[in-house]
């Protein structure tokens, strides 16, 4: 638990930076835009690799990872619905498209929605810090972006063609997520159908 809980203080940490402009400016001018850069980017791999440590070995040890609550089976098809749109929202962080302009924080929005979805289908105490965690954090963050001056949202491509690459590859994310990737990455298989031979 400790392992978990350092790996998000220095994730959430480092992430806070961005949300006072004062702090992030000073910081800058301080020690310069590339050491900056440098720092954040270390920073934020030492806390995402000390998280994904720290919950993978709690699943590993029950005792220390008590179980607060039972989530009721029906839970789990909210999760995967919740989910569809997150993994479609994903790919739209990264593809200029009319659903990014209109989503405005598209990543916000994905960890919103995913750690949400996780929320419905697991009541162990390691869980809910991780996931409760990244859900108070990317509330938090969507509320200090409209406080930021300067945040502005690209505008959208005049081709549809870009929403249907973002809703297909979104969707193929999703269908090797549920079909084996995630037992394969995360280790706990989603259905019984995978894409191994």
């Amino acid at each position: 638990m400790l392992l978990l809980t350092l790996g998000l203080l220095l994730f959430f940490a480092i992430h806070l930076v961005p949300t006072s402009p004062s702090l992030r400016d000073g910081l800058v001018e301080r020690f310069g835009a590339g050491a900056y850069r440098i720092a954040f980017s270390v920073v934020s791999l030492i806390g995402f690799a000390l998280i994904v440590m720290g919950y993978h070995k709690l699943q590993l040890m029950p005792g220390k990872n008590p179980v607060l609550f039972d989530p009721p089976s029906w839970t789990r098809h909210i999760a995967f619905l919740l989910m569809i749109p997150a993994m479609i929202f994903i790919v739209a962080a990264f593809v200029p498209s009319r659903i990014r302009t209109a989503v405005k924080h598209p990543m916000l929005a994905a960890i919103k929605l995913w750690a949400l979805a996780h929320l419905l289908v697991n009541g162990d105490l390691g869980s809910l810090l991780l996931f409760g965690g990244f859900l108070a954090f990317a509330v938090y963050d969507r509320i200090s972006v409209k406080r930021r001056p300067g945040v502005t949202i690209p505008p959208a491509p005049a081709s549809p063609l870009n929403d249907v690459l973002v809703v297909v590859a979104g969707l193929a994310l999703y269908a090797f997520l549920m079909f084996g990737g995630h037992g394969a990455l995360i280790g706990v298989p989603l259905t019984s159908v995978s894409f191994a031979p």
